[in-house]
């Protein structure tokens, strides 16, 4: 059987993986049940409407494949893989970025491998075949990059008006320390958190050359509310927190895109954006793609 065909148990908990994961059930309109959690669940309904989930142990039994993304919060899709081979059922995952792929799958020293890994481009393929070796490693051209590159293009054709005095600077958040706190029991275990890519911006907007009027904060899907209140209350004529429900809005709106390693970096180059990447220590940024700026390198060409 065709892995693409049959009923598959689709399973994801982190954004990353759903926005990626929705957008190919949409275009292939695989018959799917559903295990979401997390914000993936929020990522699912509203690309795909309403979802009724069903439990692992039920999906497992019901389905002829399985489909996951990978999580940082969650081990589900970890636990997932393995019972689906103990079960005999073929499992594909699919790679949303172009870091930590082989903290990926493994849970306390634990490494479950799926069937068949998807990465979405050649730059993920080459990661993913040095990763690993012995895994069946397929590209699939990214479903989530296809549906912004079109929706990009309606928004390009409608009419988003703003003040051509303004200037505004589009920081994506990470959600950095709290992976760093679950995985490594380590606030600081990647040598900075988000705050500090912030504060590294903040310290050094001169170098951009470009009168920024405002500085746009777009929280993470994982971010607790409030957890940017104090930075807010200490620039309240600049910063300023995103409700804006579509990222491509906020980009679309922004003069200039900043952030670390967020896949929104790269979607933002698909609108044509400026993007900066703002990791605060002496560690290029991981995403290969040769247009994103360093705001390092800047300083270090000013000096």
């Amino acid at each position: 059987m065709n892995i693409d065909h049959g009923l598959c148990l689709l399973v994801a908990h982190d954004a990353g993986g759903a926005e990626i994961l929705a957008s190919y059930v949409k275009q292939h309109q695989l018959n799917c049940l559903f295990v979401l959690e997390g914000p993936a669940l929020n990522v699912f309904q509203r690309k795909l409407g309403v979802i009724e989930l069903t439990t692992v142990d039920a999906g497992l039994l019901a389905a002829d494949w399985c489909l996951c993304g990978t999580s940082w919060q969650s081990d589900i899709e970890w636990q997932v893989i393995k019972q689906a081979q103990l079960l005999g059922k073929r499992v594909v995952s699919f790679i949303d970025h172009w870091v930590n792929y082989p903290d990926r799958f493994i849970r306390n020293g634990v490494q479950h491998l799926p069937d068949e890994i998807w990465v979405g481009d050649l730059y993920a393929e080459q990661i993913a075949r040095a990763a690993f070796v012995h895994t069946v490693i397929k590209i699939v051209e990214n479903p989530y990059l296809i549906d912004v590159a079109a929706e990009l293009k309606e928004l390009s054709q409608s009419s988003m008006e703003k003040s051509c005095d303004e200037r505004i600077l589009l920081f994506v958040s990470e959600n950095i320390s709290d992976h760093a706190l679950l995985k490594y029991a380590d606030i600081n275990y990647f040598g900075y958190t988000e705050f500090d890519a912030l504060k590294y911006l903040l310290e050094n907007l001169q170098v951009l050359e470009c009168d920024i009027s405002q500085l746009v904060i777009r929280p993470h899907p994982s971010d607790k509310d409030g957890k940017y209140d104090a930075l807010l209350a200490q620039y309240p004529q600049f910063l300023l927190l995103s409700r804006e429900p579509s990222l491509l809005v906020d980009i679309m709106h922004a003069d200039l895109v900043v952030g670390c390693q967020s896949v929104a970096l790269v979607v933002a180059l698909l609108a044509n954006k400026k993007v900066i990447s703002c990791i605060p220590i002496e560690q290029p940024c991981l995403l290969p793609h040769k247009e994103i700026l360093s705001l390092r390198t800047i300083l270090q060409k000013r000096v």
